[in-house]
């Protein structure tokens, strides 16, 4: 599943430290800690009987959206067996604080360790939930 995928491809990098692995491998991380966080949450999604919404409303909807949006989107939109653990993933203020797809374009210095340990931390969680399916 793409979700453990991007998880252990984010663990690894998180876990270099050779000559000039770090802090940019911790970055890089970051960044897939995120995704897995997201395909983890919209398998979450899927389990709880949600469908993706035609093509013409894929502005609108969840299965196409990143954190924050993806949070703000269901606490509007969980329905299914599982709408109530979705809507505490949406509520959950820490929970990818301060991660978006922009953050491909920072520099280094601008991603925080203690952001990465955090994102590393919620993908993890959200990979474990997912797998209650």
């Amino acid at each position: 599943m793409a979700a453990r995928r991007h998880l252990r491809a984010a663990q690894i990098l998180y876990a270099a430290d050779g000559p000039g692995a770090q802090p940019g491998c911790k970055a890089v991380a970051g960044y897939l800690f995120g995704l897995a966080g997201e395909l983890a949450v919209k398998q979450i999604m899927r389990a709880s009987g949600m469908k993706e919404l035609p093509a013409a409303q894929k502005r609108d909807d969840p299965f196409y959206a990143h954190f924050p949006d993806l949070k703000a989107s269901l606490a509007k939109s969980a329905i299914g067996r599982r709408a109530g653990e979705l809507r505490q993933i949406a509520e959950d203020p820490r929970l990818f604080q301060h991660w978006d797809t922009d953050m491909r374009y920072a520099q280094t210095a601008d991603i925080s360790d203690t952001w990465v340990a955090s994102w590393k931390a919620s993908a993890e969680r959200m990979v474990e939930k997912m797998g209650l399916v």
